[in-house]
C-alpha cells in the first residue's frame, strides 16, 4: 500500500534542501527589495547584505511578538470557523486503499465572516485601524514561516504512525526530501484535514485581508477612502474575485493534484501560508506607497484583460468538472482509454491540455498591469507563476504517461498544445 518512492522531483534531496532554504529567503528578499525606501527598483548591495546577516540585531528585528500573536490568533480563528460554521460534507476521490475522505465545505463562510469583522473595524474606527498588516509586514511574514515549519515537522513526524497512507512521491526514506515533498498523503486530526484546510483558508483569505490593509494604508496617506487610486481598486477587485471564486467553488479543489497526489510537507505548507499571501499581494503593497492613477481608458483595458482570463479559467474548469461528474451539456468530444476512463478532446480541452492554466496566466498579467512599468518587481508574480505552471504541467504529463500509457501518446497527438495554443 505504501511502496517506496523510486523517482525524485526537484533534483532529489539537494534540490529539496535548496528550495526549502530559498523560499523563505526569497520572501524576505522581496520584502526588503520592494519598499518605499527604494521604490521597488532592482538593486543589490552585497556589502549591505553581508553586514545585515552578520548582525544579530538584524536577525532579532525579523521577530515581532505582537505580530506573531496576531497571526496565531488569525490561524485559530480559521480553525474555529471550520469547526463552528455550518457546512456540507462532501466526498473526495477514491484513495489507494479504497476509501474516500470527507471534507467540510465552509471556506466561503469563513471568508465572509472575516470580511464582516474587518469591514466593521474600518467602518467604526477608520482606515487607520487596519493598517497593521502593512506596518508589521516583516513580523507577520516571520510568523507565517514559523507556522509553516512547525506544521511540516508535525506532519512528517506523525506520518510514521501505524496505518498512515503515504504519498507515492514522498516515501523515499530521505528525511530532507520527504520532509519537503510531504510524506503522508492526507495528514488529519480526526475529521480535520490539514492539507485541504491550509490550501483554502489561512493563507488565501489572508491574501485579501493584506490587500485591504494596503488600501487602508494608501487611504491614510492620501486623506481618506475616497482618495484610494483606481489602480488599487483594480488590484483589490481582481484578487478579491479570484479568491472568492476559489472559496465558493471549494469542492473543485478535491480533484486537483495537490489533494489527490501530493503529500503535505514543507513545500505545500510554506506555499499555502507564506508564499501565497506575502508574495501574491506584492502589487497592493507597492501601490500603498507608490500610488498610480490609471484613468478610464487604461482601467477599461486592464479590466478587459482580466475578464478574458477569468472567462477562460472558469469556463474551462466548468467543462472539466461537469464531465467528471458524468455531465456533458455541450456534447464535447472525448476519447476512451484502456483504463475505462475518458479524456476530453474538444471545447477548451481540445485547444490546450491545460486551458485553465492559460486563463490563470492572463489574469496574473492583469493583476500586475495596474502598477504600470516603473518597476519589474511587481511582475514577479507573473514570471513565477509561469514557471510554476510549466513545472506542474510537466509533472502532470509524467503522471498521465504512467497512468494511460499509449493512450496518452494518442491524446497528445489530438491535443498537442500544453498551455499556450500553437505556441507551447
Amino acid at each position: 500500500m505504501n511502496p517506496p518512492t523510486s523517482h525524485y522531483e526537484f533534483f532529489g534531496p539537494p534540490g529539496a534542501l535548496a528550495v526549502t532554504l530559498t523560499v523563505p529567503t526569497f520572501a524576505y528578499a522581496l520584502s526588503f527589495s520592494c519598499n518605499e525606501g527604494n521604490a521597488c527598483l532592482p538593486q543589490f548591495d552585497s556589502q549591505a547584505v553581508v553586514a545585515a546577516v552578520s548582525n544579530p540585531d538584524w536577525w532579532f528585528s525579523l521577530w515581532d511578538t505582537e505580530a506573531s500573536l496576531m497571526y496565531l490568533a488569525w490561524y485559530a480563528f480559521c480553525v474555529l470557523s471550520w469547526v463552528i460554521l455550518p457546512g456540507d460534507w462532501v466526498e473526495g476521490t477514491t484513495l489507494r486503499d479504497g476509501t474516500k475522505k470527507k471534507y467540510k465545505i465552509n471556506a466561503f463562510s469563513t471568508f465572509l465572516l472575516a470580511l464582516g469583522i474587518v469591514s466593521g473595524i474600518i467602518f467604526n474606527f477608520g482606515p487607520q485601524a487596519f493598517t497593521i498588516l502593512y506596518e508589521k509586514w516583516v513580523g507577520f511574514l516571520t510568523a507565517s514561516i514559523l507556522m509553516s515549519t512547525v506544521q511540516a515537522i508535525y506532519c512528517y513526524a506523525s506520518s510514521f504512525r501505524s496505518g498512515a497512507l503515504l504519498a507515492l512521491g514522498g516515501n523515499s526514506g530521505n528525511i530532507i526530501y520527504d520532509f519537503f515533498i510531504g510524506r503522508e498523503l492526507n495528514p488529519s486530526i480526526g475529521s480535520f484535514d490539514i492539507k485541504s484546510f491550509n490550501e483554502l483558508r489561512p493563507g488565501l483569505i489572508l491574501w485579501v485581508l493584506i490587500n485591504i490593509s494596503m488600501a487602508c494604508e494608501q487611504a491614510v496617506r492620501r486623506g481618506g477612502i475616497s482618495q484610494v487610486t483606481d489602480s488599487m481598486w483594480l488590484v483589490l477587485a481582481f484578487q478579491f474575485w479570484y479568491v472568492a471564486d476559489g472559496l465558493y467553488n471549494e469542492p473543485a479543489l478535491f480533484t486537483t493534484m495537490d489533494i489527490t497526489t501530493d503529500g503535505f510537507g514543507f513545500m505545500l505548507s510554506i506555499g499555502d501560508l507564506t508564499w501565497v499571501p506575502f508574495t501574491y499581494s506584492l502589487q497592493a503593497r507597492y501601490l500603498a506607497f507608490h500610488p498610480v492613477e490609471l484613468g478610464p481608458i487604461r482601467t477599461a483595458a486592464i479590466i478587459g484583460v482580466n475578464l478574458l482570463g477569468y472567462w477562460i479559467f472558469r469556463s474551462a474548469n466548468n467543462e472539466k468538472n461537469e464531465f467528471r461528474n458524468g455531465k456533458n451539456p455541450k456534447n464535447l468530444k472525448f476519447m476512451e482509454t484502456k483504463r475505462g476512463t475518458k479524456l476530453l478532446v474538444s471545447g477548451w480541452w481540445g485547444i490546450s491540455q491545460h486551458p485553465n492554466y492559460l486563463g490563470d496566466l492572463v489574469m496574473a498579467l492583469a493583476w500586475s498591469l495596474p502598477t504600470l512599468f516603473d518597476t519589474p518587481i511587481t511582475y514577479f508574480y507573473v514570471s513565477y507563476f509561469l514557471v510554476l505552471l510549466m513545472h506542474r504541467q510537466c509533472r502532470d504529463d509524467e503522471a498521465c504517461q504512467k497512468k494511460y500509457g499509449d493512450d496518452w501518446i494518442k491524446y497528445k497527438k489530438l491535443v498537442p498544445s500544453r498551455i499556450f495554443p500553437y505556441i507551447y
